[in-house]
């Protein structure tokens, strides 16, 4: 579906809406609970991240398909591997057979694990056998995608021994690891982390309980995108929201105070508005602990015409899609001079922003959602516009909800 997107004439935004759960929340759950079935979650992601989770661990078939579900990948290859007597196939998507998984495959392997490649060697798909893992101490690199670390850590509670997992090297994502432990402690499972080192101890049962997911920060930055390019005076008010969120990317509030966003908490509601601040000429950010912003922000600054250096962003090329040559290449329609490399990208200032430009999504759900605040400042159409389906199905709603304008490309 090609969909033409225009902002509000006014540029002027007032409006309230409540965002799903947190994938990345209810990914976690959903494996905690298929450990220890008395939990129960509430305000679950309606992503097809986490429905792809929900119908995978349902699922009796010997042969689970994942399409484009980078974290249900990781996760339940670490799930299914410690599985004793379970043998799956687990594949994706053909993009998903290109993404690397090797260095969490070897940390299986080292604690017990049956894990074979059946087409290229370091990518999945992958057969799995399931057994009972007895080793209770692995080692990997911490500069890889904490989605592997997580994984280990979710399955740690139901091993003999629990597990420590020693992290070599600079810690990449140290957000989304807590948000791991910090499930984990509020189920009653002990898990700490002390300098380079995980433990989680053996816990045969939890008490029975609900877990409400809070709504998730992510989809709330889009949002944030739209207030920096609306008129001051313009508000939206997110809910559900905590002020001790668990998500790494609550530095949200922080990162768009430049930006002229104000951010505060009434009860459960996150109030955005737009002040009169006067932009910075330039954002300098290393997003290391939160790359999943990237997107948002540097399209964010070329429609408010200010250059930027964004640094941290290695693990940006593994994702659904090589993410900083898509920025490059979409960015760069529109009139951007723009520059990345393995690990960052750098903007120019530009006042130029094309009109009528039909942006790429590439399979990618942020691409598609980082560029759609672009609608308050030009004539936008948006490619293959069903992909936000993948972590905001309701997306394209909730805009049209505070006043923007969509129409499918066909229809005029």
């Amino acid at each position: 579906m090609k969909l033409h997107l225009q902002g509000p004439a006014t540029r002027h935004i007032d409006g309230s809406l409540r965002i799903t759960g947190s994938k990345s929340e209810s990914n976690r759950l959903l494996i905690l609970q298929a450990l220890f079935p008395g939990i129960r979650i509430e305000n679950l992601s309606n992503s097809d991240d986490s429905r792809v989770m929900q119908e995978a661990l349902s699922s009796k078939e010997g042969l689970v398909d994942i399409h484009h579900a980078g974290t249900a990948m990781r996760f339940l290859t670490a799930y299914y591997a410690s599985r004793a007597g379970v043998e799956v196939v687990l594949t994706g998507s053909d993009r998903m057979k290109q993404r690397p998984i090797q260095i969490l495959v070897e940390a299986l392997e080292a604690l017990g694990a049956s894990v074979s490649y059946l087409q290229e060697v370091g990518c999945p798909p992958l057969r799995i056998e399931g057994k009972q893992l007895t080793k209770a101490s692995v080692e990997l690199p911490a500069d890889v995608s904490s989605q592997y670390i997580s994984a280990l850590l979710l399955i740690a509670p139901g091993l003999p021994d629990g597990l420590q997992i020693h992290l070599k090297g600079h810690i990449t994502s140290l957000p989304y690891i807590k948000m791991t432990l910090g499930l984990l402690n509020r189920l009653g499972i002990r898990a700490e982390m002390q300098d380079q080192t995980l433990r989680v101890a053996h816990t045969p049962e939890v008490p029975d309980q609900t877990c409400v997911v809070e709504s998730d920060w992510s989809s709330a930055s889009y949002y944030f995108s739209v207030l920096a390019l609306s008129k001051p005076g313009s508000r939206i008010r997110l809910g559900a929201y905590r002020e001790d969120s668990l998500q790494g990317d609550r530095v949200l509030c922080e990162l768009f105070k430049p930006l002229g966003v104000r951010s505060e908490f009434d009860g459960d509601t996150l109030v955005l508005s737009r002040t009169e601040q006067v932009l910075p000429p330039h954002l300098d950010l290393d997003l290391v602990q939160a790359p999943d912003l990237a997107q948002t922000l540097a399209v964010c600054c070329f429609g408010l015409g200010i250059s930027c250096d964004l640094k941290g962003l290695h693990t940006l090329k593994i994702k659904e899609t090589d993410r900083l040559e898509a920025l490059r290449a979409e960015l760069t329609k529109l009139g951007a001079q723009i520059r990345v490399t393995n690990h960052s990208l750098h903007l120019e200032k530009s006042t130029a922003c094309h009109s009528g430009i039909s942006i790429e999504t590439y399979n990618d759900h942020r691409m598609a959602m980082a560029f759609a605040p672009l609608a308050l400042r030009s004539n936008l159409f948006i490619n293959d516009a069903g992909v936000v389906s993948k972590s905001y199905p309701g997306f394209w709603e909730d805009l049209e909800r505070i006043g923007f304008k969509t129409e499918e490309a066909g229809s005029y």
